[in-house]
């Protein structure tokens, strides 16, 4: 008999020692142990905190944040890094968990460890993320501008036609906004995050 059949049997063959409700109440609450760690991983890796915990991070992507209208606005509200980089969905959210592993990977062997290293790969990333955005539809972009609720009479003419057109030539909000939210460091003020 090979070990795999015998494998097989150990698996499928009932317990001797314990009763099927406490296999099931044992598994029970190892499902529920799990699902509760993997949830708040998942919350506890999507805090700002988290993201700028890396200097990388900190030191660039999050100075190139200060100074935008995302970072401080007349209506006080200011998103994180996850509300813009991480999908509320769940498997878009697992997908970009996932690419997001390359971020980390880069900051632990050095790849952008520097300014100058994270300047030479932000063209990169930039459009690698754009991209993203562009496949969902903005849709990271939409969870907090609704268009369809949109006050046009708030909106210069200008503003208001190139929704409009935008709207009527499907195109997505990072087509047009994409250098919105992170002002490249060349053209950074001195600040503190």
């Amino acid at each position: 008999m090979s070990s795999l059949q015998r494998l097989k049997e150990f698996l499928l063959r009932p317990s001797a020692r314990f009763s099927v409700l406490a296999l099931l109440v044992t598994g029970l609450v190892a499902g529920v142990f799990a699902v509760v760690t993997f949830e708040t991983a998942l919350h506890a890796t999507s805090t700002e905190e988290f993201c700028t915990s890396c200097h990388e991070m900190a030191d660039n992507a999050g100075m190139m944040l200060v100074g935008t209208t995302h970072f401080e606005n007349k209506s006080g509200v200011r998103p994180t890094c996850s509300d813009c980089h991480v999908p509320q969905e769940f498997v878009p959210k697992m997908i970009r968990k996932v690419e997001a592993a390359r971020e980390v990977w880069g900051s632990i062997t050095g790849v952008i460890d520097t300014p100058e290293k994270y300047a030479a790969h932000a063209p990169v990333m930039k459009a690698r993320e754009i991209a993203r955005l562009k496949a969902n539809d903005s849709q990271e972009c939409r969870n907090c501008h609704d268009v369809e609720k949109m006050l046009w009479s708030a909106q210069t003419a200008k503003a208001q036609q190139y929704h409009r057109q935008g709207n009527e030539e499907g195109k997505t909000c990072v087509d047009c906004h994409a250098g919105l939210t992170h002002t490249p460091a060349e053209q950074q003020a001195p600040a503190q995050l």
